[in-house]
């Protein structure tokens, strides 16, 4: 089993993550997995933040000679902006964030105290792991790319620029919709046998887990609802050279909680960022009287970071399934099985 666990807040000493459960043998390029955290870092209407922050990874076990050892493999990212002990504290919670329902939960005093670790900044370190998870799927001719679709209702790429300007001027925030596609995702992951062992079900959770996401789908999606079954349904070819296919691929690459050996397609609207330099009416929580919300710094739009983010994402669930059917401690014991399978799947 694949897993991993992170840890830091946002302006704190940095982000630490453990991954645990790659085989060894993987070749690991550092290089690799910088470029990731410098994609996550780029995207219009990106904020202050990213101008002083260079994100890089710092991997300190569970690699030697940059070859996987199979034990866990330790990463940290340090924060420039370390500035978590001096920071003013803050009372006024921003509706749409953490705030107010940490604030609840955990009974602070300081809300700072929540925004810290609820803010986007962790998700640094899970496209570290995720990069670490794509050179793992790469291995497999597996790949996974991401693309913009939507942005504050605009589908036209040349119009999104004039949309953040517009909320720019008016101190406000835009959300979208992005699409990830995993190409060369072999027949067979996931399972139906279980409701937890769905790849839909362990996709959709690892996707919504994104700070800002508030709704998943998979190939036609909410389309589904307004056709008929004879216009949605894929149906069923086979040759000898590709052995089973679709010419059509409306379930996005997954039926009854498995891979079916299609591309996968999924999208994941993204809301408008919370924090607003127009700020919303809220509560003081030390008096309980009427307030503005607090200010902190942060980005006009996150759509594009977003989709980065939820490249790296599911690579982790699929290098994780992939583990699940194919796994074994050493990676060429992998590659053999692997073949062994997709010689048998194209009978």
């Amino acid at each position: 089993m694949l897993r991993f666990l992170t840890a830091g807040e946002s302006h704190g000493r940095g982000l630490m993550a453990i991954l645990e459960g790659l085989p060894a043998g993987l070749k690991i390029d550092n290089n690799f997995i910088n470029e990731e955290l410098s994609r996550r870092q780029k995207g219009l209407g990106r904020g202050a933040r990213m101008r002083i922050e260079k994100d890089k990874a710092e991997i300190f076990s569970g690699i030697k000679d940059g070859v996987t050892l199979g034990s866990p493999i330790g990463i940290l990212i340090k924060n420039k902006d370390f500035r978590i002990d001096i920071l003013p504290e803050v009372f006024c919670p921003r509706p749409g964030h953490a705030d107010l329902a940490g604030y609840l939960k955990y009974d602070f005093k300081d809300i700072r105290n929540v925004l810290e670790r609820a803010s986007a900044r962790e998700t640094a370190a899970r496209v570290a792991i995720g990069a670490i998870c794509k050179i793992f799927l790469k291995e497999f001719a597996i790949t996974i790319e991401s693309k913009v679709v939507m942005l504050a209702g605009v589908l036209e790429k040349n119009l999104y620029i004039k949309k953040i300007k517009e909320a720019k001027e008016k101190k406000d925030t835009l959300g979208g919709i992005f699409e990830v596609v995993a190409k060369g995702v072999p027949p067979g992951l996931g399972s139906y046998v279980q409701w937890d062992r769905r790849l839909d079900a362990r996709l959709a959770y690892a996707l919504i887990s994104i700070p800002g996401i508030k709704a998943v789908e998979f190939g036609l999606g909410f389309g589904y609802a307004e056709k008929f079954g004879s216009e949605v349904h894929d149906a069923i070819y086979y040759n000898s050279q590709r052995g089973y296919f679709r010419k059509t691929n409306n379930a996005g690459g997954l039926e009854g909680g498995v891979s079916n050996g299609e591309d996968l397609v999924m999208r994941a609207c993204m809301k408008p960022i919370s924090t607003l330099l127009n700020p919303l009416d809220s509560v003081n929580i030390l008096n309980k009287k009427s307030a503005k919300a607090q200010i902190e710094r942060s980005d006009i739009c996150a759509v594009e970071p977003a989709a980065v983010i939820a490249e790296n994402i599911v690579a982790f669930i699929l290098a994780d399934a992939f583990l699940e059917k194919f796994g074994a401690d050493v990676l060429k014991e992998i590659k053999e099985g692997y073949r062994r399978y997709l010689k048998r799947v194209k009978k």
